[in-house]
């Protein structure tokens, strides 16, 4: 590089977004990951004794993916070599193979770092699989969809996968301190302040999204006119303009924390989608985080909905489950989904009843042992401790039903589940009050278990 290409490559840098030039240059400025770069880790180790094997880093956007590929170029002294999957052809790739092979033949490897490699189809991750195997270049993919469905399993089998976690708002805290302050990479220069609500505001709305946040602090100074004492005040009002977001009043450990998510359970509990899926839009748009309220919809379909509609657990499950994978903003659609099934959903508390009342007679009743005819019998000596004997197996009556005692001596009076008449639970209902108003034959002929049975 002569002294041209240096003084360009410097003012591109000037000129470059906030959030590109306040990308960290070694290892030790990153904030965040450290349950992957901690100093105890293997990445860490493997960056800094530059024996790095080939890797994939999956993550969301502003986790910093790219950014420890940009340290990872700083650090080695392999040839390190990017193109990006969204616009790099078939020449790209030949391209950067024959300079890998290249430098190959003179004992220098290449690292070549991927962007967006889940977007190369699968005749593309084909053909760099050659040269990952036998060392012609040591790959580094980044990608925000799941390795595991978006890449061959050919280059995952050769690869280690990192998953980058979103930001927590402490560190992306630190970042926005650092933007406003550094006068070099950032942009101490203005003379800005940002305040703590405004900084906190930015840090949690940005939803572990560092780029997000720091995109907002730029626009706040590059906008905002000196105060009388010359500074820029990034004040809240400020950061809620540069971000597009009213702040709500949301203290996720504090009173209104509590509040909302009461709400919203009650509004669920009380059959009204409305209100719940309003108490949903609140909580999301304050950046709750989604894992909590699934949790919430799934104990809410349990506790209030039992099995009146057994279904209700299936979709608030599958509601947690699916939230995991897919993220926000499209998260917003599954837990509304849930939400209102479960509002709308007949209700009965009879499971959390029967539960709370088990506990109470294991609690404060005697403890009676367990019924001799129930007792595991499947063990040599069993029959002559009288372990077994006298079960009746229910599949060999009609009805697959027959009446024994299956409680305690002392207990066989007490009823823990009582069904209501809503929904399923009718028909659990109806079904019970049969079973226990008759008294069942044996099937005719039916062979008999044998008692160890």
């Amino acid at each position: 590089m002569d002294l041209f290409d240096y003084m360009r490559e410097d003012a591109l840098q000037k000129e470059a977004p906030l959030a590109s030039r306040l990308r960290p240059r070694t290892l030790d400025e990153i904030v965040g990951q450290q349950h992957i770069i901690g100093k105890d880790k293997l990445l860490y180790r493997a960056i800094k004794a530059d024996k790095l094997g080939s890797i994939i880093f999956y993550g969301p956007p502003g986790t910093g993916k790219t950014t420890l590929a940009r340290v990872i170029a700083n650090t080695t002294s392999a040839v390190f070599r990017q193109i990006n999957a969204t616009t790099a052809g078939k020449k790209d790739m030949e391209e950067a193979v024959a300079q890998a092979k290249e430098a190959f033949a003179y004992g220098r490897k290449t690292i070549l770092f991927v962007d967006e490699i889940h977007r190369f189809n699968k005749g593309q991750q084909d053909y760099l699989l050659p040269y990952v195997e036998d060392g012609t270049v040591t790959l580094i993919g980044a990608t925000t969809e799941n390795p595991y469905f978006e890449v061959n399993s050919a280059l995952l089998s050769r690869s280690r996968i990192f998953e980058l976690k979103p930001l927590e708002p402490e560190d992306i805290k630190i970042l926005i301190h650092r933007a406003v302050e550094d006068p070099e990479q950032g942009m101490g220069s203005y003379h800005a302040v940002i305040e703590d609500d405004a900084a906190d505001f930015l840090a949690d709305i940005a939803n572990g999204d560092a780029r997000a946040a720091l995109n907002a602090v730029e626009l706040g100074i590059l906008t905002t006119s000196p105060g009388p004492d010359g500074k820029i005040r990034i004040t809240l009002d400020v950061a809620e303009q540069c971000i597009q977001r009213r702040a709500l009043r949301y203290d996720k450990d504090g009173d209104n924390h509590y509040d909302t998510i009461s709400a919203f359970i009650k509004s669920m509990r009380g059959s009204d989608p409305d209100a719940a899926v309003y108490y949903l839009a609140r909580m999301l748009n304050a950046g709750e985080d989604v894992r909590f309220i699934a949790r919430r919809i799934m104990i809410c379909a349990s506790e209030d909905v039992g099995n009146a509609d057994p279904m209700a657990m299936v979709v608030a499950a599958s509601a947690a489950a699916e939230v995991e994978r897919v993220g926000m903003p499209e998260s917003q659609i599954i837990l509304s989904q849930a939400c209102i099934y479960v509002a709308c959903a007949p209700k009965s508390n009879a499971a959390c009843n029967a539960i709370f009342a088990a506990n109470d007679a294991v609690r404060n009743l005697p403890s009676a042992p367990v019924p001799a005819h129930l007792q595991d019998a499947h063990y040599g000596g069993a029959k002559n401790l009288g372990r077994g004997t006298g079960y009746l197996y229910p599949h060999d009556f009609p009805g697959h039903y027959v009446k024994q005692q299956y409680l305690p001596d002392g207990l066989t009076e007490m009823k823990f589940y009582e069904p209501g008449t809503n929904g399923y639970e009718k028909t659990i209902r109806e079904r019970l009050s049969a079973l226990r108003g008759e008294e069942p034959r044996k099937k005719t002929g039916q062979r008999k278990r044998e008692e160890a049975e």
